[in-house]
């Protein structure tokens, strides 16, 4: 085969196996490429004992969320394009982001406003699911973002004396909404909300 065919066929199959490449993307790949922007590790609290990790951002919606007495009904299965990323230290402190662009602008406030009010009242389904378990909730107030954001705190106690603190936020831009969820073992004065505040600002302008 004279030369120049020979480099001719190499550059043809060389394209052909790069388009091919693309055809068997995964579904899960495509989904998660047309995600909004997500937290880095760095964007979290920081850790006084142990570095972030961060999982790879993810289309669907985890079990465990769906599970949820707090995010599970707003944010369960119901066919919206939803992705989600999970964070994790190597001790007892971990943190979730999910984000959800919905189909207009007026159902994306709709879906806000739903997850602000099933957070509020989250404490009183979680004592009325187990009543050997006390939750108090605490609102941390609104944040100037974009088209909102808001900042609550859930810390329950067990009958046998475990103690957990989670700090949830919810945020908008646009057609999309994002949660995210940090917790660790502990108290309300264990929690960094000035740092969580500047961690939910960074995840709502990351959404663009």
């Amino acid at each position: 085969m004279p030369k120049r065919t020979r480099a001719g066929t190499l550059l043809a199959l060389a394209v052909t196996g790069l388009a091919l490449g693309a055809t068997l993307a995964t579904p899960a790949q495509a989904a998660a490429a047309q995600a909004p922007g997500f937290l880095k590790a760095a964007d979290l609290p920081p850790h006084p004992g142990s570095a972030w990790t961060a999982g790879k951002v993810t289309a669907g919606v985890p079990e465990a969320v769906e599970q949820d007495r707090c995010l599970g009904m707003a944010l369960g299965g119901d066919g919206s394009a939803t992705w989600y990323r999970e964070f994790h230290t190597d001790l007892d402190t971990s943190a979730r982001q999910v984000s959800v662009r919905l189909s207009t602008t007026a159902a994306a406030k709709g879906r806000f406003a739903r997850l602000n009010k099933d957070i509020r009242s989250c404490a009183a389904r979680v004592e009325k699911a187990d009543p050997e378990t006390e939750a108090r909730l605490k609102d941390y107030g609104a944040l100037r973002v974009e088209e909102g954001a808001h900042v609550y705190g859930l810390h329950t106690v067990t009958s046998r004396g475990a103690a957990d603190v989670r700090l949830l936020s919810v945020g908008r831009d646009g057609r999309t909404v994002t949660v995210v969820d940090w917790g660790q073992l502990g108290g309300f004065r264990d929690a960094p909300v000035k740092a969580f505040r500047k961690t939910t600002v960074t995840a709502v302008n990351k959404l663009h």
